[in-house]
């Protein structure tokens, strides 16, 4: 009979450990088990220089989703999206790579547009920004400076 107590407890020991590691994966990690949830859409950038797998996707600063992968096509950066299914987006949306503050990780933002076609699974969005060129604008301000000084 104590062996029998002994079990129940180890099996409802696993059991909670298994239940608290599923819920940190899906609610605190990057796991996605609402498979069937979302749709997916592409969308080719000139630039996708630092977007990972994972990224949120907004529209009107609400998450509706995640980037799924990040490849080169020719010479533009395609990105995967899965979009809540919920969530319609006309043919010309707009998709810009965006960051959250000055050093903050880049993200997907999608602005609506007025069209009365819809994007289904498997769409492209045509209509793309890719993020802004921070290091680079320094450059360029560093070089204009010392340009402006004479070149001291």
């Amino acid at each position: 009979m104590r062996t029998f107590g002994l079990t129940a407890s180890v099996v409802g020991f696993l059991l909670i450990g298994t239940t608290a590691l599923v819920y940190l994966f899906t609610v605190l990690g990057e796991a996605n088990l609402d498979l069937g949830q979302r749709y997916q859409l592409y969308a080719d950038f000139t630039n996708a220089s630092g977007l990972e797998p994972g990224a949120v996707v907004e529209v009107a600063g609400i998450a509706v989703g995640r980037v799924n992968a990040v490849w080169r096509v020719g010479n533009r950066a395609r990105v995967s999206l899965l979009v809540r299914r919920d969530i319609a987006l006309q043919e010309d949306t707009i998709a810009s790579i965006k960051t959250r503050g000055l050093l903050g990780g880049l993200y997907v933002s999608l602005s609506l547009g007025g069209s009365d076609r819809i994007l289904g699974p498997g769409d492209k969005i045509r209509e793309t920004e890719a993020p802004l060129d921070i290091p680079g604008l320094m450059s360029a301000y560093i070089t204009a400076q010392r340009n402006a000084s004479g070149g001291q």
